[in-house]
């Protein structure tokens, strides 16, 4: 008899599944090679998919096999499937075995090859393992997809949450401290608009957050956050976005807002660049020569480092000291510093205009009706269109999948919307805030940080500052600190 391999395999969902176990068909294989007078040559054990030959063991025996190809050996295995579940796989496998003078064979699903009509019966028995794999994977997407309709997280818990298991057994996600804070801070953050995405991960990192930087547009990306979970598109199946059984993390207004801010539709109120402490105004003055951004950077000196605010054109050579120019907007700021008496005035001429600001075109929630209506009008004339033939199915389902997604935005925002006297304690503190924040501008910017400082350049300035060494101009100052400096005389 030809001396023989015995080839032995399982993989951990098999073994729970079936009860296959490494013992069981080592019994079996060598039981029958001492039945039938068979050498054994070696017993290789292996732990991995039947998907691919990609498996550790088998490569170290096709080693073994081409340095003894001038010797015939057959390598024995208990049923088809611990060879392969792949048929593709598997007839190219046949083929190499064939040319390294080695052939396979399974003892309990025995076939002799030189009868054609037997290669109909091998073709079955590489093909059923195959068939039931794709089977059992078909079965867990529907279940996923299944599972996604009712709201259900599917898979490894997102940044910020964590999973868990109720006493029933059904697994859902629930909010993990700190990570659910940092995360609602990176989207509140860049909601703002102030700094770019890559920047707030990399303040967020420096709060305990962990993110690499693909890992951080999928998460901003995700509208799981928001209580939202995705079903993705399938076949005929157009994507569901289904409210989802899990705590929110953030609104969905929030949620579209920072989209807006990624996709570019909302105009960010400052520069995407962080500058170190010397530099706060670099990214937001311009050259008064060539209108590029004056960027920023440090000489060094005999006893210490000197910062300049300089062009960015290596040709214009405008520059300025760091220093001096800091010190004038720290002065321009006195020129909005409100007075005691002032800010009390002007909080109740804001408070005054609010409550009787009565005009639609005013109106937030009015707007915000007229605009669902819009997009539910265009609905019913696309489906007018279809009815009559003016347009296919195809162009139908690209206005649909438009339209809903503006509704949900709009619905969003609409039920994000507080209640009149919710707005009217809302601004009252936020005037509060103004006016005390604004009564001590100076103060307040003096003792911030880099980004403190930052963030109240970017709130005063929407445009750049073009700074000729003596002062400035914009072409737009914040509309409220305009009024501030009508009434600061």
């Amino acid at each position: 008899m030809i001396p023989a391999y015995l080839y032995i395999r399982v993989s951990t969902d098999e073994q729970a599944r079936r009860g296959y176990s490494l013992r069981e068909q080592e019994e079996r294989l060598s039981l029958y090679c001492t039945t039938n007078r068979i050498e054994v040559l070696g017993i290789i054990k292996e732990d991995y998919s039947a998907k691919t030959f990609n498996r550790p063991e088998w490569k170290k025996l096709l080693v073994t096999l081409r340095k003894k190809r001038k010797t015939a050996v057959q390598i024995l295995c208990v049923k088809w499937d611990r060879f392969s579940r792949s048929i593709e796989a598997a007839y190219e496998m046949i083929g190499i075995l064939r040319s390294l003078n080695a052939s396979i064979y399974a003892i309990e699903q025995p076939i002799d090859v030189s009868i054609p009509e037997n290669k109909m019966m091998l073709a079955i028995y590489l093909a059923a393992p195959e068939v039931e794999n794709d089977r059992r994977a078909l079965n867990v997407f529907y279940g996923m997809r299944k599972a996604r309709r009712e709201g259900r997280w599917m898979g490894t818990a997102p940044t910020g949450y964590i999973n868990r298991i109720t006493p029933d057994g059904n697994k859902y996600i629930m909010p993990k401290q700190p990570e659910s804070d940092i995360m609602k801070w990176v989207f509140e953050e860049l909601a703002r608009g102030v700094y770019a995405a890559e920047q707030v991960r990399k303040m967020a990192n420096k709060k305990g957050l962990k993110c690499e930087r693909n890992n951080f547009w999928k998460l901003i990306r995700n509208p799981i956050y928001c209580g939202i979970v995705v079903v993705p598109p399938y076949k005929n199946d157009e994507i569901e976005f289904v409210k989802g059984l899990h705590q929110p993390i953030i609104s969905e207004a929030l949620f579209y807002r920072v989209q807006d801010v990624l996709n570019g539709n909302k105009r960010s109120v400052a520069t995407k660049v962080i500058s170190k402490d010397m530099l706060p105004l670099r990214g937001f003055l311009q050259c008064p020569n060539c209108n590029r951004m004056l960027t920023g950077s440090a000489s060094k000196g005999r006893h210490q480092y000197y910062y300049y605010y300089h062009c960015s054109s290596s040709v214009c050579g405008s520059r300025f000291k760091a220093e001096e120019v800091n010190s004038y907007f720290e002065r321009e700021l006195l020129k909005f510093k409100l007075m005691p008496e002032t800010g009390e005035l002007l909080k109740m001429v804001v408070m005054d205009e609010y409550k009787s600001s009565h005009r639609e075109e005013l109106d937030e929630r009015a707007i915000l009706y007229r605009q669902i209506q819009e997009q539910e009008l265009i609905m019913a004339n696309a489906r007018k269109k279809l009815m009559i033939d003016e347009i296919d199915g195809n162009d139908f389902k690209i206005i649909k999948s438009e339209c809903n997604e503006k509704l949900k935005k709009l619905e969003a925002q609409l039920e994000n919307l507080p209640s009149r006297s919710e707005s009217l304690k809302t601004i009252e503190s936020l005037l509060d805030i103004v006016v005390e924040k604004y009564s001590r501008i100076d103060k307040h910017y003096q003792d911030a940080d880099i980004e403190g400082k930052r963030r109240i350049i970017g709130s005063m300035y929407p445009e750049n500052l073009c700074f000729d060494g003596k002062g400035h101009r914009t072409a737009r100052l914040n509309e409220t600190l305009g009024s501030y400096r009508k009434f600061g005389g």
